[in-house]
């Protein structure tokens, strides 16, 4: 197969004293996000849709949330493992769309910073990457700001060297 398709979706609940990572950039928020690692869920996402596109299962078989080594990583850094397994089976990166779903705060000031991020994690070009931000309209669970959810695709195309 040529090319392969993945889809990701991840949430975290927002809570006092942490700090809101998303695209490996922290938002300055009163609250962050609940989780084993930096708990980043547009990283969570992205990183279960390229997953997904190999065929290699989810972010918690590759990182699991009880295991000591992963506690308040990075995302990044994990995502720049996924990076090496995709690189391994023999596929490159096509291109990655993602959007955050959250009421507060507003995202667009970091939405550069974030693509760049990502880009640099996995050694593609920015323009490869697109990160949105939307809201719910205060509907459910992200508009009545109780946490942030994530959802990605991405485009895997079979490395031609």
């Amino acid at each position: 197969m040529k090319i392969r398709v993945g889809i990701g979706y991840d949430v975290h609940a927002l809570v006092e004293g942490r700090p809101l990572i998303l695209g490996g950039v922290e938002i300055p928020y009163e609250r962050g996000l609940l989780g084993h690692s930096d708990a980043d869920v547009l990283i969570h996402a992205l990183m279960d849709a390229l997953l997904g596109a190999l065929a290699q299962g989810d972010i918690g078989a590759h990182f699991p949330d009880h295991d000591p080594r992963y506690a308040g990583i990075s995302s990044l850094l994990l995502l720049e493992q996924v990076a090496q397994l995709i690189k391994g089976q023999g596929y490159c990166i096509g291109n990655i769309d993602t959007i955050i779903v959250a009421e507060r705060p507003k995202l667009a000031p970091f939405i550069l910073q974030m693509r760049s991020n990502l880009a640099r994690a996995l050694e593609i070009e920015i323009g490869c990457v697109s990160v949105k931000a939307t809201t719910t309209e205060h509907l459910g669970f992200e508009g009545r700001s109780e946490g942030i959810g994530a959802q990605a695709i991405v485009g895997l195309e079979k490395d031609k060297a």
